[in-house]
């Protein structure tokens, strides 16, 4: 595994390395000893599958709150995606700033996505399939967002949205909203 720092602290692309035969390829998705290795979160309570029908689907921008917020291990395992992740650490250097990135089942690299970050994705085709490791366990009570569409960040989304919850389009402006605080460093244990 390669482990490449993005521009947004803590947020990390995990390479694989492929080994290749003829009978196709194997590559370890996740090492428990690698993410701890590099100070990164190593436990993820809960694993879960986001599977959409049609390209233009947005699912985003979503984060949690203290006590349970959260650290995500982001991989698209069918079709491809542009993922998307804004800081929404007031301390961070880089706060409100965007990171992007293409996922997909062919290059089957993954986003580590750290603590007070907003999450979220496009997808590029028809019937893509995105798997999330979490840590800690999904908690409904501190789940929350922010507008895919919210000017401070001004994310340029590749396609025409088509499909979208009506929960998501409904998170207030950013600049409406109450600071909350998150840590800012490596990705929480």
């Amino acid at each position: 595994m390669n482990f490449v720092a993005t521009p947004i602290p803590g947020a990390f692309l995990v390479e694989t390395t492929a080994h290749v035969d003829a009978r196709g390829s194997f590559s370890r998705s996740f090492c428990e000893a690698e993410f701890s290795s590099h100070g990164l979160a190593a436990r993820f309570e809960q694993h879960s599958i986001s599977s959409n029908r049609e390209a233009g689907t947005v699912r985003g921008m979503h984060f949690s709150r203290p006590p349970a917020a959260e650290t995500k291990l982001v991989r698209c395992i069918s079709g491809a995606i542009h993922d998307v992740i804004v800081d929404l650490r007031r301390a961070s250097p880089t706060y409100l700033q965007t990171f992007s990135v293409e996922l997909s089942s062919t290059n089957q690299t993954a986003l580590l996505i750290p603590v007070g970050c907003a999450h979220g994705f496009q997808t590029l085709v028809d019937d893509s399939a995105v798997l999330y490791l979490i840590t800690p366990s999904f908690n409904p009570a501190v789940a929350d967002g922010v507008r895919y569409d919210d000017s401070p960040w001004r994310i340029v989304w590749p396609l025409p949205v088509t499909s979208i919850a009506e929960k998501d389009l409904r998170w207030t402006d950013w600049s409406r909203r109450s600071p909350i605080d998150f840590a800012v460093g490596g990705a929480a244990q």
